[in-house]
């Protein structure tokens, strides 16, 4: 078994597939007008319309609901990428940190307000900070 893909059910797939190309600078395929795939070689992210929710049964998926799920896209330079990303201010949650385990996140929040978490790994010679107990 693998995992196949995420899938996001959103009540603006437009909003969505604009916001991910300029994050990922990626070009997502619109599959149908209700849908659309962000294909990366690890994995894809799809993002379907709420009005395709009824095919899978009435009321299992609801937009812009989800408080507990954030999706991790590996890049090669967070900071670099923050500097292209100055128009998105508003959607930052936490600016470029290195995190307790080594990685150098920036975190955003989608137009539906999905955590987005854009991270760098340890560069050679950059080891994590010491663990404080806070």
């Amino acid at each position: 078994m693998q995992l196949a893909a995420t899938r996001i059910f959103t009540d603006d797939v437009d909003a969505l597939v604009t916001f991910y190309e300029r994050v990922t600078g990626l070009d997502i395929a619109r599959v149908h007008p209700l849908f659309a795939e962000l294909r990366t070689p690890s994995g894809t992210l799809a993002i379907a319309s709420t009005r395709t929710v009824p095919a899978l049964g009435e009321g299992v998926a609801a937009a812009r609901q989800n408080r507990s799920v954030a999706l991790d896209f590996h890049v090669e330079d967070v900071d670099a990428l923050y500097g292209t990303l100055t128009d998105l201010a508003d959607a930052v949650v936490l600016p470029p940190t290195v995190m307790p385990w080594g990685n150098k996140s920036l975190l955003l929040r989608d137009p539906d307000g999905n955590l987005v978490n854009l991270f760098t790994p340890p560069a050679a010679g950059r080891t994590a900070p010491e663990d404080t107990g806070a």
